[in-house]
């Protein structure tokens, strides 16, 4: 994954373009070292599945 395709993804979570994207185990990291670089990081809300898969959804409120 790069980069670029991964912030691509999260502004179609944050317009609503996508409801959720899941990740799988092996682009955790990827995904996360961009999504942690972003100022509404706290608007993404990780759910662990089973296997280390990530679903991300977009919260209109900042999480805690």
């Amino acid at each position: 994954m790069t980069e670029e395709f991964i912030n691509d993804i999260l502004n179609r979570l944050m317009t609503g373009e996508l409801s959720e994207y899941y990740v799988k185990n092996e682009d955790f990291m990827d995904f996360r070292r961009v999504l942690v670089k972003r100022e509404d990081f706290k608007h993404f809300r990780g759910i662990g599945q089973r296997g280390g898969d990530v679903l991300y959804k977009y919260l209109e409120e900042p999480r805690s």
